[in-house]
């Protein structure tokens, strides 16, 4: 009676240590081990023919822009040169002009810059509840040798560029492409050269800081020449 008793015992007992010899070590995931780089998303942006839903938040987002800003009384205006190792200098003017606190929009801030190589203007407006989208930037771009900035202010250089940033979704964007039928987008265009041609006015690009884009047609090396030559002077 004892030995059944003690046979029974231990069948009991090899029955319990069993499901726990048989559950599978946890494996780690390609991420988690040793050596292996965390897995990089890349998300690629059509700018070339952005599709209809694209294209709706494009031209909402032109569309709140008012042709006929309110600012408030106050500016901020800066200008300087830069100089990279792999890039020609550059010199760069920039203002930003906040609106009156009824408007949709926050601020609006131009800049435009010029090396040896391209002349560039970027409009970028703040929007003050972000829900849809927080930035619009408008841009154009035309060769230093085609013009000065002064004068690709006095024409009213047409917008190639236009980008919309959204808080935790992708950007958007519309690019001039060429040998790419756009036609379609090509009221989203005009509108983003009338907005560009309307806040080179309401800033006052060519009348209160027309010096200030009168001092980019100079090129950056006679703007660092002209300092040292300042910095010599009793």
């Amino acid at each position: 009676m004892l030995k059944h008793a003690l046979n029974i015992a231990i069948l009991l007992a090899g029955m319990a240590v069993a499901p726990a010899q048989q559950t599978p070590s946890p494996t780690q995931t390609p991420a988690e081990q040793p050596g292996k780089q965390p897995q990089v998303k890349i998300n690629l942006m059509n700018v070339c023919t952005p599709g209809k839903e694209d294209q709706d938040l494009i031209n909402s987002a032109l569309g709140a822009v008012p042709a006929k800003p309110a600012f408030s009384p106050d500016f901020e205006i800066s200008r300087g040169h830069t100089t990279f190792k792999a890039a020609p200098d550059a010199k760069f003017v920039r203002l930003r002009r906040d609106f009156v606190a009824e408007s949709p929009l926050m601020t609006a801030q131009y800049s435009i810059s010029t090396d040896a190589t391209n002349t560039t203007e970027l409009l970028v407006f703040r929007a003050r509840d972000p829900k849809e989208y927080y930035e619009v930037a408008i841009e154009d771009r035309v060769s230093a040798g085609a013009a000065t900035p002064a004068a690709i202010l006095s024409v009213d250089t047409p917008a190639s560029r236009v980008r919309i940033e959204r808080l935790g979704k992708n950007a958007v964007g519309l690019s001039r492409c060429q040998e790419i039928d756009q036609s379609l987008y090509e009221p989203a265009f005009r509108r983003a050269s009338e907005i560009m041609a309307q806040y080179r006015a309401a800033l006052g690009l060519r009348t209160s800081f027309r010096s200030d884009i009168a001092w980019l047609n100079a090129s950056p090396g006679d703007a660092t020449t002209h300092k040292k030559q300042s910095a010599k002077k009793p």
